[in-house]
C-alpha cells in the first residue's frame, strides 16, 4: 500500500521540475516568436527578396539552417531531459497500478459504507445518497474529480465484473466527457468513446439491453467505423426484437464480503446509535482511576464508561501528541499490508485494507511507556508470551477491517472511523488520544 503523504512529497519534487520546465520552455518559445515575426516581416513583400542579394542570402541560409535548428532544437530536447530526469529521481516512489486500483476500490469501499452519492464524491462533497443531511465530511479545501477520473473508478468495478458499481461511475464519466467534448486534457488517459463503450456492455451485462443499445448508437455517432460496436447493436436490436431484457434485472451490489450481517455492520458506520438501557445509565459515568496501580497515583486514568453490558471503556488523554509522533516515526519505515491468519499461513484479505507494524518495547521509551500504561490500567500482563507486541495501523484511504476482537488506541480522523459492536448494536466513534478497550468473552475477570 502507498503512503500518501510520501506520494505528496514525489509529486512537490514533479512539480518543481515541471515548473522549471515551463520556464525554460516559455523563455524557448518567446524566442522563437521573434524569430517568426522576423520572417513573417519579410514576407509582407516576397519579391523583394528576388531583387536584394542580402535578402536572398538571409532566405537561402534560413532554410539550409536556421528552420532545422527551430525545429530540432537542442534546447528543446533538453529542456525535456532534464523534465524526464526529475522523474526518474522518484520513480520508485510513484505509485504502481495496484495503488491506483486499491484507491479505486477505496472510493468504492467509502461510497457503500458511508450510503455516499457517485454525483456527490465527483463534485467533491461527501454526501449520502437521496437524504438532505449535512455532509458527512466537508474538507478544508473541496477536489472535484475529472471525467476521466471517474472512468477509471468505474472500469476497476468493470474489470471485475462488478456492473453494480461500474454503471454509477460510468454514467457519472459520461456525464462530464459530454460537458467537456471537443476539449482535450493532455493528462486523460480515456474519452467519452471509451466510457459509452463501457457502460453500455454494463448495461447490457445487468440485463438493460434497450439502455446498452442506446449508449452503443450514441458511440457510433462519433466512431461511425468501429466494427465491434456496430456488431453489438445489431445483436442488441435482435435481442429487443425477440422481446429478450425488455425489463432490466435489479442491480444488487456484489457481497465480496465475509461478513453476514454486512447491513447492521453499515448501518452503524454512517450512524452510531444504541443507547444502553435505562437501568444501565445510572453506572455510566467518568472517574480517574488508579486500579489500586502505584503507577497511575500520580497521573489516574481518565476513565469514561460507555457500556456496560458489553463492557467497554474510553480512556481519555491516554498517549499524548509528542508520544503519537514519535510511535508513528518509529512504524513509519516498517508499515506494510496488513495480513490475516488463514490457516498457519497469513494472507492479505480484502476485508482487511490496512498498513500495519509491529514495535518491541525495546524499540523506544515511548513504547516501553506505554506498554506500561496500558499493563497498569487494565491489569494485564503484557510481556511476551502474554501478551502481542504494539501494533501500530494506518487505515490510509478507505482502509477498514471488519468485525473482529480487538482493542484499539486512537488518533483523530475527520470523518467516520466509528468501531462497530454489531451485535450489541452500538458503536463508538473515534476519540483523539483515547484507549478503547472491553471485556474478552473468554476472560471477563482479569479487566477492571
Amino acid at each position: 500500500m502507498l503512503s500518501v503523504r510520501g506520494a505528496l512529497g514525489a509529486e512537490r519534487r514533479l512539480l518543481r521540475r515541471l515548473r522549471s520546465y515551463l520556464r525554460e520552455e516559455n523563455a524557448r518559445l518567446r524566442r522563437l516568436r521573434r524569430f517568426y515575426e522576423k520572417v513573417q516581416v519579410l514576407h509582407q513583400d516576397p519579391e523583394a527578396s528576388v531583387d536584394n542579394p542580402l535578402l536572398a542570402f538571409s532566405l537561402i541560409k534560413r532554410l539550409h539552417s536556421d528552420w532545422l535548428n527551430i525545429i530540432y532544437s537542442d534546447e528543446a530536447t533538453g529542456n525535456a531531459q532534464a523534465l524526464h530526469a526529475g522523474l526518474r529521481e522518484v520513480e520508485q516512489e510513484l505509485p504502481g497500478a495496484e495503488d491506483l486500483d486499491g484507491a479505486a476500490r477505496a472510493l468504492m469501499r467509502l461510497q457503500d459504507v458511508y450510503a455516499l452519492s457517485v454525483k456527490g464524491l465527483a463534485n467533491g462533497v461527501f454526501q449520502r445518497s437521496g437524504t438532505d443531511h449535512p455532509p458527512l465530511y466537508s474538507p478544508s479545501r473541496r477536489i472535484s474529480l475529472s471525467a476521466d477520473d471517474c472512468f477509471h473508478v468505474g472500469k476497476v468495478a468493470y474489470d471485475t465484473g462488478d456492473y453494480y458499481h461500474s454503471i454509477a461511475w460510468l454514467e457519472e464519466a459520461v456525464s462530464l466527457f459530454r460537458l467537456s467534448y471537443g476539449s482535450w486534457n493532455p493528462e486523460d488517459r480515456s474519452s467519452l468513446e471509451d466510457a459509452l463503450d463501457h457502460l453500455a456492455f454494463s448495461y447490457f451485462m445487468a440485463g438493460n439491453i434497450s439502455h446498452a443499445l442506446s449508449l452503443s448508437r450514441e458511440f457510433l455517432h462519433y466512431d461511425p467505423s468501429n466494427q465491434r460496436v456496430t456488431k453489438n447493436v445489431a445483436k442488441y436490436e435482435k435481442l429487443l426484437e425477440m422481446g429478450t431484457g425488455v425489463s432490466a434485472r435489479p442491480l444488487r451490489r456484489p457481497n465480496s464480503t465475509r461478513l453476514q450481517s454486512r447491513d447492521a455492520y453499515e448501518e452503524l458506520c454512517q450512524r452510531p446509535r444504541g443507547q444502553p438501557a435505562p437501568e444501565q445509565l445510572l453506572q455510566l459515568g467518568c472517574s480517574y482511576e488508579t486500579n489500586s496501580n502505584p503507577y497511575l497515583l500520580l497521573q489516574p486514568a481518565k476513565k469514561e464508561m460507555v457500556r456496560i453490558r458489553p463492557y467497554v471503556a474510553l480512556y481519555h488523554d491516554f498517549i499524548s501528541d509528542a508520544e503519537a509522533e514519535t510511535i508513528k516515526w518509529l512504524a513509519g519505515p516498517w508499515l506494510q499490508r496488513s495480513v490475516v491468519a488463514s490457516g498457519e499461513k497469513q494472507q492479505k484479505a480484502e476485508y482487511r485494507i490496512s498498513q500495519s507494524a509491529w514495535l518491541k518495547d525495546t524499540a523506544d521509551p515511548v513504547v516501553r511507556a506505554l506498554d506500561r500504561r496500558i499493563a497498569a490500567v487494565t491489569g494485564l500482563d503484557l510481556r511476551p508470551p502474554y501478551a502481542e507486541y504494539l501494533q501500530v495501523v494506518n487505515y490510509g484511504l478507505g482502509g477498514h477491517y471488519e468485525p473482529h476482537f480487538d482493542h484499539a488506541t486512537l488518533s483523530a480522523v475527520e470523518a467516520g472511523g466509528s468501531t462497530a459492536f454489531i451485535y450489541a448494536n452500538f458503536s463508538v466513534p473515534v476519540v483523539k488520544s483515547a484507549e478503547k478497550g472491553w471485556r474478552s468473552i473468554l476472560d471477563d475477570k482479569r479487566l477492571p
